[in-house]
């Protein structure tokens, strides 16, 4: 399953609303039977990079979104978390 566009208004934001949300979506797509959830995010978000990693995903790539970003060295960072592990 591909997690797509995940984001909470900024008045909302510090209140655990995107951790709960991301334990929602872990636990549909386990109960659906999916093996994992990939998703991808930007090297600047780093809080979402915090979160997805406190919520056990691990950082498998990272990508360049176009020519610009390669010379920019902006960078795209992919992540999956298993699900076959139960938790």
């Amino acid at each position: 399953l591909e997690l797509k566009r995940m984001s909470v208004s900024r008045e909302h934001r510090g209140r655990g609303l995107a951790r709960a949300l991301c334990r929602e979506v872990l636990a549909f797509a386990r109960a659906r039977g999916y093996g994992a959830v990939v998703l991808s995010t930007s090297m600047v978000q780093v809080a979402a990079q915090r979160l997805y990693e406190g919520q056990g995903f691990r950082r498998v790539g990272a990508s360049y979104p176009s020519l610009l970003g390669t010379l920019l060295n902006f960078q795209i960072f992919h992540y999956r978390r298993d699900l076959a592990d139960g938790a």
